[in-house]
């Protein structure tokens, strides 16, 4: 099996600490449902946000979800003028029998916009 690595955004409303974490929520069980990973199988998580975004970090929402053993880190995105506002990046890495071809990257909400070539 090989580790492979899974890609996705989520856009938020507004930087409300509830709103976060069901955003992130969301968005990380969207790509381990579609991914159909076996949480037995995930090595680490990483989340970025960007500068807007203070509320809580996102991580809390994958403790949330049961993954406890899991190592988890956040980072501030870079603040480029122009660039999307209030975006939750996550990419994990897990063992998984999908090839990199047949990955389903998750862009919900406004990130669609950040990768349409990816986005589903």
């Amino acid at each position: 099996m090989a580790v492979r690595a899974f890609r996705g955004a989520i856009q938020l409303d507004h930087d409300e600490r509830s709103h976060l974490l069901q955003s992130t929520a969301e968005l990380l069980t969207r790509m381990l449902h579609d991914n159909k990973v076996d949480l037995a199988g995930l090595i680490s998580i990483t989340f970025s946000a960007t500068p807007d975004l203070k509320s809580e970090f996102p991580a809390v929402a994958a403790r949330e979800l049961g993954l406890d053993d899991v190592p988890l880190m956040c980072f501030v995105e870079m603040d480029v003028e122009g660039s999307m506002p209030r975006v939750i990046r996550i990419m994990l890495h897990a063992e998984s029998k999908l090839q990199r071809s047949e990955i389903s990257h998750v862009y919900l909400r406004g990130a669609q916009g950040l990768r349409s070539d990816l986005a589903k």
